[in-house]
């Protein structure tokens, strides 16, 4: 396919990336830490630590892991808390170190956390105690050898240190118990490492930063291997994206969506860092009035989130109090903005919510739409610089511009490969390099492109496609709708039907108020036959509305 799309970059953007500027995550960090050094680089509970500061960090756990635990390069280390301090430094020190971060959502189940530290043959781990009792429980089932446990107040300096971490023990009980002979705490590690010399590591291009496992939407959850090369390819690409609105050294981005999501984890912890910004961690997002209250305290430019958390915000009174003057850029991704939202985001924030697209395995921003969008376009933007896209039939040939097909990407970006999954492996990525995404998408003649939807989430009525993403959008821009799903279920006249899940913002609304809208906006065949009412979705770690566990639910009903 032509690069139609390169005549719409933003003015200043440019079309490629030199790949060579940097060998590794490190190399860049520490360029970060020497230019930025007293500026302020991590804010979370009202403690700033500056760029020195976390350099310092940094290299007393890298000592730690280095002369302490004897790790090796390559050796994995599992990263299992929320956005705290910690998190940062127990990165930033991992790969500095040499090592591999095993990213671990803290939500997983004993069974989930089992599989991962096994799949990845991860030895050492870094864990918030408040998940300490689900360690527990799998611990000797796996290889880990060495606990490092750390306590939400850890960073936060004496006496708050000890304030915090006896209030989230004692008063608010959320430390389950649990018992792990021969763990160490994350700061005795600090004053460890510090005590000993830190040998820096040579790391090239190859050398595995990331073990980062995908959602198991597809059977069992594996391990992308984010080589150091993809994660400086993404944030060259999109550092270069930023460019023309990003200030170095003056930036205040509010990090709400966990770290150790692929999205949040490139877009705010490595390309802001890179860029000297402030990264303001949100701990517990879903307490909206606590993150309203935190985002007042700063003078913020930037916000990453998926559709579900800035919808969220709207909803919420106290949102609409908040000083926007020095808001510049607001990034959705994860899973499809709708208009609705992006439209009241513009309309009460100034600001355009851009979308993005990207997945794991691309490390993750594939396509943004231009900074200098002036409302919600519909796309998910323009294929960023070193990108090269194909749209492809069910034969696996690509298609001409626009018609519709599965979108596959290729770019420096793409991961190695599937850890231990060689098989995996060759299904996702062809000989030509191009990942094939399971995505349905179409290009514009202006080279936007527009994602129809998830391939498997697509249903087949009487032999049409509808595409959930359309029906949801539709329905969300209902006065009475907070949030909504649509998927297929069996029907044995028409092949599936659709069915929609609503969460009301109007205790008056009606399932014939939301026929009515859909018959107002949709064809017939799009209309859903079933409403069912709910008080809430079921979401993943980072609020992506998990159509597939409403499919299963579905399936059991009616089994």
């Amino acid at each position: 396919m032509e690069k139609v799309w390169l005549k719409n970059y933003q003015p200043g953007v440019a079309h490629e990336i030199d790949i060579n500027q940097f060998q590794s995550i490190v190399e860049v960090f520490d360029r970060s830490v020497h230019k930025f050094r007293d500026r302020p680089a991590m804010a979370n509970m009202d403690k700033v630590l500056s760029y020195g500061e976390l350099q310092t960090l940094t290299e007393q756990f890298a000592s730690y892991l280095q002369n302490t635990l004897k790790l090796h390069k390559g050796d994995r280390v599992a990263v299992m808390m929320p956005n705290l301090l910690q998190y940062p430094v127990a990165v930033f020190g991992t790969l500095r170190a040499g090592c591999t971060v095993v990213n671990v959502n803290p939500l997983y189940t004993p069974r989930e956390l089992e599989h991962q530290l096994n799949d990845s043959g991860a030895e050492t781990i870094v864990i918030l105690e408040n998940f300490a009792g689900v360690l527990e429980e799998v611990l000797k089932r796996t290889k880990v050898k060495h606990v490092l446990i750390a306590s939400i107040g850890d960073m936060l300096g004496f006496p708050k240190r000890l304030l915090v971490n006896f209030v989230v023990r004692k008063i608010k009980k959320m430390v389950p118990a649990w018992n792990i002979p021969g763990h160490i705490r994350f700061n005795d590690a600090l004053a460890a490492g510090a005590s000993q010399r830190f040998t820096p590591v040579e790391i090239k291009h190859e050398d595995i930063a990331f073990l980062q496992y995908t959602g198991g939407t597809t059977g069992v959850s594996k391990g992308a291997m984010l080589v150091h090369r993809n994660i400086i390819a993404n944030m060259l690409q999109a550092g270069a994206w930023v460019k023309p609105v990003a200030r170095e050294g003056q930036e205040i981005i509010v990090t709400a969506l966990p770290l150790y999501h692929i999205f949040s984890l490139t877009a705010n912890l490595m390309i802001f860092t890179e860029l000297g910004a402030l990264n303001v961690l949100i701990t517990n997002p879903r307490d909206i009035p606590g993150f309203i209250k935190e985002i007042k305290k700063y003078r913020v430019t930037a916000i990453t989130g998926v559709n579900t958390l800035f919808n969220a915000l709207l909803n919420h009174p106290d949102f609409k109090t908040v000083d926007f003057s020095s808001w510049r850029l607001a990034l959705g991704g994860g899973m499809a903005v709708q208009k609705a939202v992006a439209d009241k985001w513009k309309q009460l924030t100034g600001v355009t919510l851009a979308e993005a697209y990207g997945l794991t395995e691309t490390s993750p921003a594939a396509c943004i739409n231009p900074l200098d969008i002036k409302a919600y376009n519909g796309t998910i933007g323009l294929p960023i610089p070193s990108t090269d896209i194909e749209i492809r039939g069910a034969d696996g040939q690509a298609l001409p511009q626009g018609e519709q097909g599965e979108l596959c990407i290729k770019g420096p970006q793409v991961m190695k490969g599937y850890w231990n999954r060689p098989d995996e492996t060759a299904k996702a990525i062809d000989a030509r390099g191009f990942l094939a995404t399971g995505d349905m998408a179409m290009v514009t003649p202006e080279g936007f492109v527009k994602l129809v939807d998830r391939k498997k989430d697509m249903i087949l009525v009487s032999g049409f496609n509808v595409y959930p993403n359309e029906v949801e959008d539709v329905i969300a821009s209902h006065p009475g709708v907070l949030e909504v799903a649509c998927i297929g279920i069996p029907d044995d006249k028409s092949g599936e039907v659709v069915k929609v899940f609503v969460v009301k913002k109007d205790d008056s609304l009606t399932e014939k108020d939301i026929i009515h809208h859909c018959r107002e906006n949709l064809t017939g065949y799009k209309v859903p036959k079933l409403v069912e009412f709910r008080s809430e979705l079921p979401k993943t770690n980072v609020g992506k509305i998990l159509r597939r566990a409403l499919r299963d639910q579905e399936v059991n009903k009616q089994a």
